[in-house]
């Protein structure tokens, strides 16, 4: 990927929860929490001169990704948190891709959230006085992430 003077626009980009490649049905308005946390321990030796320890990197955990979409009257993503509510486990184990695209709509990064599976299901607020659009909220836990730039 050549460099570039400004950064990409974070509105344009497509979120696949797979198997089926480019799904329309996973048209999301928001990812949040994309993160990769490594934990740093200190260690100083007693014949070490100076007082300063040493910091050595030592095991790192993923943060869970926020999905959001507005209600389309698709069932897919309730059957996965359902296969996880049932205990089928490797069924329920899938890799999410979150790709950004450019302007022209052509992918330009990816993250790929490997052994995601759904943790937290929240339906839309309804209010009868309200003109906004009804919105689920879907919290996906994953084993690790990845980056790539295309």
């Amino acid at each position: 990927m050549p460099f570039r003077e400004r950064p990409y626009s974070a509105f344009n980009f497509l979120v696949n929860f797979g198997p089926d490649k480019q799904d329309p049905k996973a048209g999301f308005q928001e990812v949040t929490g994309l993160q990769l946390e490594i934990a740093v321990q200190e260690y100083r030796a007693g014949n070490k001169r100076g007082n300063a320890p040493d910091k050595i990197h030592g095991t790192y955990k993923v943060g869970d990704v926020t999905l959001k979409k507005g209600v389309m009257g698709d069932d897919t993503l309730y059957v996965w948190l359902d296969d996880v509510r049932k205990g089928k486990q490797l069924d329920a184990l899938r890799t999410v891709t979150i790709e950004l695209l450019s302007e022209d709509g052509e992918p330009v990064q990816l993250w790929n959230l490997k052994g995601a599976r759904p943790i937290k299901y929240t339906g839309p607020a309804l209010s009868g006085k309200a003109t906004d659009v009804a919105v689920t909220e879907l919290v996906l836990a994953c084993e690790d992430i990845t980056e790539e730039t295309t």
